[in-house]
């Protein structure tokens, strides 16, 4: 890996896939290791949800205390991002089929989708940790939507249970700082989608 992590300034965004968090959570811990500067982001929804995984003040709490700062939540707080030039690239992780779906679609209705508009209006990337159990049904022509567009980028997938979920992709968040560096450098990590 090289220095290129280093003081980067990453916005680091969240949304509603609960059971991915810690996985989440760890990446952002190696990415601030790695010398990174994180601006946290939350959706309204992932800020505000209590589930099995974790309540939303303590979700909402560690990413704050990961990153140094207060974590972004609302439309308003997010807009900044492109014109103030406050990031030079976007993750979102995990980044759910419904918030896929809005960006495929330029719908602008959440703190992270305005993060990524305001982001992609300056030209920056923006890559994608897609944590999704119908990113082969539904969802699909969402994604591949998404991976024809410019300066949108993927953290490679795993079909993650073939058997018992043969529609679901997740991110393999591990591979977030390498798919982060190359991104930077315009290139898309290679297989995409793949299975073990």
């Amino acid at each position: 890996m090289s220095d290129i992590l280093k003081g980067l300034r990453i916005g680091y965004a969240m949304t509603g896939s609960f059971c991915t968090f810690s996985r989440s959570f760890e990446q952002a811990e190696k990415l601030v290791d790695m010398g990174a500067e994180l601006l946290p982001i939350m959706s309204e929804h992932a800020a505000a949800t209590d589930t099995r995984f974790g309540t939303a003040s303590e979700n909402k709490q560690r990413l704050s205390e990961i990153c140094g700062r207060d974590v972004i939540t609302t439309i308003s707080a997010a807009e900044p991002i492109g014109p103030k030039q406050l990031a030079d690239i976007i993750v979102v992780a995990p980044c759910t089929s419904n918030t896929a779906a809005k960006l495929a679609h330029s719908i602008t209705d959440t703190s992270v989708t305005m993060a990524v508009k305001s982001q992609l209006r300056s030209g920056k990337p923006v890559l994608l940790a897609i944590a999704s159990n119908d990113a082969l049904m539904g969802s699909a022509r969402n994604l591949g939507e998404l991976f024809s567009r410019k300066d949108f980028y993927f953290v490679p997938m795993l079909q993650d249970d073939v058997e018992k979920k043969p529609s679901s992709l997740v991110a393999e968040f591990d591979m977030i700082p390498k798919a982060i560096e190359a991104a930077m450098n315009g290139i898309q990590l290679r297989p995409i989608i793949y299975h073990k």
